[in-house]
């Protein structure tokens, strides 16, 4: 048998030459270590880094990654409560615009006044200061851009000023709804005002927000069942705030009942003391309030007025958790329950008196339960009980439309009997007499003709107020604005005689671009509106799309 022909040549391995294997060292003073060696890994020296590099000695090395050299803060940060201050500025004059001639001012006489109704009125210094403690001015309306607040006398108005001067025994309970800037809270500041010029007690929440979203400190009050909260640093705020515009009347009203409180109080110490005491110490602030109600409510004293905005807030569970870790219904916290249950007819005003609240559309939460009751009374829906379907056999209130949607009941119940008014649209008799102010107080350059009136009512959505406003006073007209040109400089000029003031914006030749719009523009307002404001005059779009393009960008820039 054939043998097979081997790859490799015999030859080729017969020239290798084996090296022989290295033998022990005869050197002297060098140990042998194991090639295997069993002692611990802790004995051994970490490895050098990967990258790193070795320090020598005598020579400096530069540590490219070292710490870097913080540099300090160069702003000042804000005091505490200086942000919500500033969010909370309201401006109530503006030195550019017109003093309009025959303008009346409110007083006792005429708020009920059926002559007025559709006209102008405006509100007097010491009248202004009795709202602005209050707060009854909101920053989102309009009364920087005139000389002096006014607001105009609606049917509504003048149903309030009625009731106000027929000097009532009986207690008025009115929710009043409607969209978004139809007008809800100035007529609740009109009848704030009126009721500061016939000498009544005004209390007002201006937001009901600020009770349910667990910003402010809260603690249980003892021996109550189901277990309340009281929230003693507002307490002490509303106190502040009705001891300052309730004045002249609380400094003629004396101390009555007696009172078991925690701090003893000086006899015959009037209600305006009262009231500056539980200002000035939080801990007592919410057995003052009670004492201040008690005094308030007793025979021979003032009618009341209690008012809230922002209704749907507290129409529902709160932001504060309980020691269950359960969130707290808002008709649990003390102040919240005081006053829905004067809302519902629970706490009646013995001398009379409005408690008034507002649905307002701005920042409202989804509530189903506010929504039923506001169509019910509109007939758009209703409203039916279910007996022993509830706790311990309660009547349930549910929507026939939709039965298993979720209701809160204690808010249906506090709401089942309140008088509901929807304020609707401005006529264009009124609108029209809004527009003619405008143009009195130097807002409005456009003559005020039946055509404009025409426009405006229906671009603002049947004459809503905020609309109406948003579309000629917060506006700027571009008409006037000059059409681009290829010069060096350009002076574009939008001159209004009031509202804007002047602004210059100077364009070089160079193409404004996003990228270089800094470098290129310059922007001046001469009026006391800040640049976001300027930002949101673009209501009125020009034709040109290109001076539109470089007046948003100047401003953006500037801002």
């Amino acid at each position: 048998m054939a043998s097979m022909a081997s790859n490799t040549c015999w030859q080729c391995l017969s020239r290798l030459r084996l090296s022989p294997l290295p033998g022990p060292s005869t050197r002297p003073g060098i140990s042998h270590a194991a090639t295997f060696s069993t002692s611990a890994s802790l004995q051994a020296t970490n490895p050098p880094k990967k990258g790193a590099q070795m320090a020598q000695k005598g020579k400096k090395t530069l540590n490219i990654k070292g710490k870097k050299k913080t540099v300090g803060k160069t702003y000042k940060k804000p005091a505490p409560g200086e942000r919500k201050a500033m969010r909370k500025r309201v401006v109530l004059s503006n030195t550019n615009a017109f003093e309009v001639d025959g303008l009346v001012d409110l007083n006792g006489d005429i708020i009920a006044d059926a002559s007025l109704q559709g006209q102008m009125v405006g509100f007097p210094g010491e009248l202004v200061d009795n709202l602005r403690a209050v707060e009854a001015f909101k920053p989102s309306q309009g009364w920087g851009f005139f000389r002096r607040p006014a607001a105009l006398m609606r049917k509504e108005t003048l149903e309030f000023g009625n009731f106000i001067s027929s000097n009532p025994k009986q207690t008025k309970r009115k929710l009043l709804v409607g969209d978004r800037g139809s007008g809800k809270s100035v007529l609740m500041l009109q009848a704030q005002a009126m009721a500061f010029l016939k000498g009544w007690v005004v209390i007002n929440i201006p937001e009901c927000q600020e009770l349910t979203s667990a910003t402010t400190a809260y603690a249980p009050i003892p021996s109550t069942n189901p277990t309340q909260y009281s929230q003693r640093e507002y307490c002490a705020t509303l106190l502040a705030s009705i001891a300052k515009a309730n004045a002249s009347v609380l400094t003629n009203l004396i101390l009555t009942l007696e009172h078991k409180l925690s701090q003893p109080l000086q006899p015959n110490m009037s209600l305006l003391r009262l009231a500056e005491t539980g200002a000035n110490d939080t801990e007592v602030s919410w057995e003052i309030f009670k004492a201040l109600w008690a005094e308030l409510t007793a025979p021979g004293r003032p009618q009341l007025l209690l008012s809230m905005d922002g209704l749907s807030h507290i129409c529902r569970f709160s932001e504060y958790l309980a020691p269950s870790m359960h969130y707290i219904h808002a008709h649990d916290l003390a102040l919240v329950a005081h006053f829905v249950d004067c809302l519902a007819g629970t706490k009646p005003l013995p001398n009379g008196g409005i408690v008034l609240a507002a649905d307002s559309q701005s920042n409202r939460p989804a509530n189903p339960s506010l929504d039923l009751v506001v169509n019910a009374a509109a007939k758009k829906a209703q409203c039916l009980p279910v007996a022993g379907t509830g706790e311990k056999g309660k009547e349930v209130l549910h929507d026939p439309a939709n039965p298993w949607q979720a209701l809160d009941q204690r808010s249906l119940r506090a709401l089942q009997d309140v008088e509901i008014t929807a304020l609707q649209g401005l006529s264009r008799e009124e609108a029209r007499t809004v527009l003619e102010y405008y143009a009195k107080s130097g807002m409005l350059r456009a003559t005020v003709t039946e055509a404009l009136v025409a426009e405006k009512w229906t671009v603002s959505g049947g004459g809503n107020v905020g609309e109406l406003e948003r579309g000629t006073v917060r506006s700027v007209d571009f008409s006037t604005v000059s059409p681009i040109k290829p010069a060096s400089k350009l002076a574009m000029q939008a001159t209004s005689a009031t509202a804007v003031g002047s602004f210059e914006t100077l364009l070089t030749s160079t193409p404004v671009t996003p990228g270089n719009v800094k470098s290129h523009v310059k922007l001046q307002v001469r009026s006391r509106w800040s640049f976001p404001e300027v930002a949101i005059f673009t209501h009125s779009l020009p034709s040109d799309r290109r001076v539109l393009e470089r007046i948003v960008s100047a401003v953006a820039a500037a801002a």
